[in-house]
């Protein structure tokens, strides 16, 4: 049996074929969101990123970045490229007390640790499976 081919306009003002298959498929996010999103995600990428937004998350009041180095065995150097990175994609925050640094998650970061944590696969392969 033949498909019936229909056309349908874009809000772009095109004209789609709608032959039923491979019609095109769109997300409602914006670029703008899309690349938020990347940064985010990106910036979890790494493992010394990673265990710092850890850390920060799990202290009330803020982690000051000096207690982050010991913590993770890494330079001084790595700890503030990690804050720096973390802060920009926007899941930490920074004030400044006297000459120290004390950095917060933001809740865009836990709400995102909270998925992570719900969705994990378990050893008994609990979690985290997809269909």
């Amino acid at each position: 049996m033949a498909r019936q081919q229909s056309s349908e306009v874009r809000s772009d003002g095109t004209a789609a074929a709608d032959d039923g298959c491979c019609s095109g498929v769109e997300h409602p996010l914006s670029g703008r969101e899309v690349e938020l999103d990347v940064d985010a995600l990106a910036a979890l990428g790494n493992e010394t990123r990673y265990e710092a937004l850890r850390l920060v998350a799990a202290t009330e009041g803020g982690t000051c970045g000096c207690e982050i180095e010991p913590a993770l065995d890494v330079s001084q150097g790595a700890v503030s490229q990690a804050l720096s990175r973390l802060r920009d994609a926007g899941l930490v925050t920074r004030r400044k007390e006297g000459r120290w640094r004390y950095y917060d998650a933001t809740e865009r970061a836990a709400r995102l640790l909270d998925v992570l944590d719900e969705t994990r696969p378990t050893d008994r392969g609990e979690g985290g499976e997809r269909p």
